[in-house]
């Protein structure tokens, strides 16, 4: 019999692995909005795309306790890299619904993709022309508001769309400083 390494071994080696990398960055295991933002090296941004960041933050921070603890983290990473696409897509629409009404008006994308337009620095398309397209294709009753079933519907029955929010809002950089053990300077 070999001595092959259990899904659970492995699992546990991983999560040990984010584990020293977190407390290296955040060594009272406790991570604040200002370190989130400067682990991250988003400091100084524009109103809308501080007010990106900081909603992120916020949807990781389940307990609302004001801080991103080991496990929120753990949660997050599992969420990014294995999350199934309806999971990222209601992760996403919750991101996107800022009154917490259960819908999405343009306002509410025109402000997120101003945001992340800002900090990712990709104007393929103006923030009203994105909002109009996405619109055009899903919202299936025009009225003007996206439903958590007519967003994710919408998105997963188109290949072009799915790619592109995709892109726009993949958090896999968050875990790639962590990983590196980057901290950029205050």
């Amino acid at each position: 019999m070999g001595a092959g390494n259990s899904a659970d071994d492995i699992a546990a080696m991983e999560i040990h692995h984010w584990y020293t990398k977190f407390m290296r960055e955040c060594p009272s295991g406790q991570l604040c909005l200002h370190e989130f933002k400067s682990v991250l090296g988003l400091q100084g941004l524009n109103p809308e795309a501080n007010s990106y960041v900081e909603k992120v933050f916020h949807i990781f921070d389940m307990n609302e306790d004001g801080f991103i603890d080991f496990l929120e983290f753990i949660a997050a990473i599992n969420l990014v890299i294995r999350g199934k696409i309806d999971q990222k897509l209601k992760w996403y629409f919750k991101l996107y619904d800022a009154d917490g009404n259960g819908t999405i008006d343009k306002k509410e994308l025109v402000s997120i993709f101003t945001a992340v337009q800002a900090i990712n620095g990709n104007s393929e398309m103006s923030p009203e022309d994105y909002t109009s397209m996405v619109f055009q294709k899903i919202d299936v009753n025009n009225d003007g508001e996206l439903t958590l079933e007519e967003f994710i519907n919408g998105v997963e029955s188109d290949e072009a769309l799915l790619e592109m929010i995709s892109k726009s809002f993949d958090l896999s950089n968050v875990l790639k400083v962590i990983q590196s053990g980057r901290r950029h300077s205050i």
